[in-house]
């Protein structure tokens, strides 16, 4: 049933998978298995099992807490459940803060970067021109807001990763007598002692635990409190309806194409290699399905990228928005998200993933905070919800 919104919900949804299909599924899954090892893809599935509940309990609250803004908008996300929910503005004028920093890095530096990345070694394009058509595509849709965003999303999210999809399953047709092998191998590491330091405590925090979970909350975002934003916006009549978008979300975009992401590169080879980040991934497709598969692989990234940059810019204006009505300073913060656009394709896979992991974490701890404190909230909307259709 339609309801009161800016957006439709599956463009709610294509919106925030844009934000989250991208690198973390291509480049994220190719930089966890070499830092993590394959037992990092397990420890990737089981965070997006509860990272499920987590981002259903968020977008409930975003809807529920939502607000209209001086234009006549519906808004909604964490800042506004912080505020009315918790009752405290400072926490959420700070997540606002923390949102849109982490807007240059999850959003927009590692997107950039991924995409040039990617683009230079298929086709030998140089990394400025890259960043260049990017802040272009970028700059466009600005001028269209949500709405613009919406509508771009829900074309290039689903065809690209149909796209995608369909490729990973001929390789993974193609080397189909390799993955049992490959799925012991996984589940051996993943809970392999020697694997994680020795010992307990080792276990614990050992690295495939560590770049497995981190990598997945970096694909799926649950907890980060970047989706509700949009989700907020969306036209709909019941937020446990609107939540189960985000369970959908989290499925299509860890359970199923990290994991399909990862299959294909154990498939395609050995982890020892010098190939990192997205030239890992193109290699194994290439050398499954021959030459020019690289470059599909590339203007994959690139497409993804694109729509991710998108998505985030949107969640960074809001959080600007929520802090000042000021139109110079959301002016200020456009150009700036597309220098960064630009920057970020020249800037050294090592350093943007680690700024990426940084702003991930601060900004999850005041969203998470909140959604434990208004948790009672979300159980009495979900069980009023299955009263209600029961039958």
């Amino acid at each position: 049933k339609a309801g009161k919104g800016s957006v439709s919900p599956f463009q709610a949804t294509a919106t925030a998978l844009a934000g989250t299909l991208g690198t973390g599924n291509i480049v994220g899954v190719a930089t966890a298995l070499v830092s993590g090892g394959p037992g990092a893809v397990v420890w990737m599935g089981i965070s997006s099992f509860f990272s499920m509940a987590l981002k259903f309990a968020e977008i409930v609250l975003a809807v529920e807490y939502r607000t209209k803004d001086a234009n006549g908008h519906w808004v909604g996300g964490p800042m506004y459940y912080l505020q009315d929910g918790v009752r405290s503005p400072l926490l959420a004028a700070v997540f606002s803060v923390l949102c849109a920093s982490a807007s240059f890095g999850i959003g927009n530096l590692a997107q950039s970067n991924a995409a040039a990345g990617a683009m230079k070694a298929a086709f030998g394009i140089p990394l400025p021109v890259t960043g260049a058509v990017a802040v272009l595509f970028v700059g466009l849709t600005f001028c269209g807001g949500l709405s613009w965003i919406g509508k771009v999303t829900e074309r290039v999210v689903p065809v690209t990763a149909g796209i995608y999809l369909l490729a990973s399953a001929a390789v993974l047709f193609l080397s189909a007598e390799k993955l049992p092998g490959i799925f012991v191998r996984m589940f051996r590491e993943a809970f392999s002692l020697q694997a994680a330091s020795g010992g307990i405590l080792g276990f614990l925090i050992g690295r495939p635990v560590q770049v497995g979970v981190a990598r997945g909350v970096f694909s799926n975002e649950a907890g980060m409190g970047s989706a509700p934003i949009v989700h907020g916006a969306a036209e709909t009549d019941s937020s446990v309806r609107q939540g189960f978008w985000g369970v959908v979300e989290v499925f299509l975009d860890t359970t199923l194409m990290c994991t399909v992401t990862a299959l294909v590169i154990l498939s395609a080879g050995d982890l020892a290699g010098e190939l990192r980040g997205a030239a890992l991934t193109a290699s194994a497709f290439e050398r499954v399905l021959g030459r020019g598969a690289a470059g599909f692989v590339s203007v994959s990234i690139f497409a993804f990228a694109a729509a991710s940059i998108l998505g985030w810019s949107y969640y960074g204006e809001k959080a600007v928005a929520y802090l000042t009505t000021s139109v110079k300073a959301l002016r200020i913060y456009r150009v700036a998200y597309l220098l960064a656009v630009f920057v970020g394709a020249m800037l050294s896979l090592e350093a943007v993933w680690a700024i990426s992991d940084l702003l991930n974490l601060l900004m999850a701890i005041p969203n998470v905070a909140a959604v434990l404190l208004l948790q009672t909230v979300v159980v009495e909307k979900e069980q009023n919800y299955f009263k209600l259709h029961k039958n």
